[in-house]
């Protein structure tokens, strides 16, 4: 099972050695507005799944959410540590 820790480290790892057919890397060089986009559509997802979708829809829905945040994290440079001081 990954954590928000290994989830993190992985994205980084690919956002370094850019293996070919990566979504990642994909996202990535798509820059922070297509980010950002994702961001909200899953942010949304997340809203609606809990309202009408149940627990596992919901949390399923958070997952990407917060995979998307970390790929944001790393494109704007932000670490762990940089949001954790915020919690």
């Amino acid at each position: 099972m990954k954590t928000f820790e290994s989830l993190f480290a992985e994205l980084s790892e690919k956002a370094a050695t850019r293996p070919a057919g990566s979504l990642t890397v994909e996202e990535l060089d798509k820059g922070a507005h297509f980010i950002g986009k994702k961001i909200v559509e899953e942010a949304s997802e997340t809203w609606i799944a809990a309202e009408y979708e149940g627990a596992d829809r919901t949390a399923e829905e958070m997952s990407q959410l917060i995979y998307h945040l970390q790929v944001m994290m790393i494109n704007r440079g932000i670490t762990l540590e940089d949001v954790y001081k915020h919690l």
